[in-house]
């Protein structure tokens, strides 16, 4: 009765996951038997799971994955601590009980994600309604300052 009682509460809990962070979670659980996980590994995994065509380059948000490493921590499923290396990469290793990162390598991260493409869950949106992918711009449409000036 027990067991069933924290399945129901596992699904609750998995129900106010975004998108983006179920495939997140789902993708660190298919990772366990690695003790450590690079963003660039785990974005690629999302990837791969998710079917997600473009953003090759894009990383994991902070934000998201601090949420799913809580939420697998407290399952006592997973529990990972996060670490940010020299070029604001996120690294994800495998312990004994979960940490997430400090306040000067958070601040430090996350001023770093505006400078980078990062996997949302639009992405997984765009990808589920058969939305166009993304396209080059061929014809870039040029506008004269005579045709200007005749207005």
């Amino acid at each position: 009765m027990a067991k069933q009682e924290s399945k129901v509460k596992d699904k609750v809990k998995m129900k106010t996951l975004t998108p983006i962070q179920k495939e997140i979670v789902t993708a660190l659980e298919q990772m366990k038997e690695k003790s450590l996980i690079t963003e660039a590994n785990l974005a690629k995994k999302v990837r791969e799971n998710a079917k997600i065509s473009g953003k090759n380059k894009a990383g994991i948000c902070l934000k998201d994955l601090e949420v799913c490493v809580e939420y697998l921590g407290e399952n006592n499923q997973l529990p990972y601590t996060l670490h940010l290396n020299s070029a604001n990469d996120i690294l994800i290793k495998k312990e004994e009980t979960w940490k997430l990162l400090d306040g000067d390598a958070k601040k430090r991260r996350q001023s770093s994600e505006k400078a980078i493409s990062v996997l949302t869950s639009g992405d997984l949106r765009q990808k589920a309604s058969g939305g166009k992918g993304l396209q080059k711009r061929n014809e870039r449409k040029k506008l004269s300052f005579r045709d200007v000036e005749e207005y």
